[in-house]
């Protein structure tokens, strides 16, 4: 079973007003998805962000984001440089795959020796 983290990209403190508080105290971290499994490490494309009050602790939702946050965020989110989907293949990959090579490698020559019969 693959596990799905999120590793943080970017993280920029912000100056506007919080719309819940109002204290200009405001934190947007962008993250990107990456998942592990027992074969493989895969680094998608799909970026998410968070914008939190620093002072009350509350996300901010888009929802309840004001003109100059929605400003502020497009401004970011064109700095952000994500790294680029790839797949990488662990090393138990290639050893299950050498396994698999050898027996039926293995399969073929006895059976054409005469050895096993299908």
């Amino acid at each position: 079973m693959a596990t799905e983290k999120l590793v943080l990209i970017k993280e920029a403190d912000l100056t506007n007003n919080c719309p819940e508080c109002f204290n200009q105290d405001l934190k947007l971290t962008f993250y990107q998805k990456h998942r592990f499994g027992k074969l493989f490490h895969k680094v998608t494309g799909e970026v998410s962000n968070q914008i939190i009050c620093n002072k009350c602790g509350s996300d901010i939702y888009p929802a309840k984001w004001t003109d100059d946050i929605e400003r502020i965020f497009g401004y970011y989110k064109k700095m952000v440089q994500p790294e680029k989907t790839s797949l990488k293949l662990k090393p138990l990959f290639y050893v299950l795959i050498l396994i698999l090579i050898v027996l039926v490698a293995s399969a073929v020559y006895l059976f054409k020796e005469g050895i096993i019969q299908f």
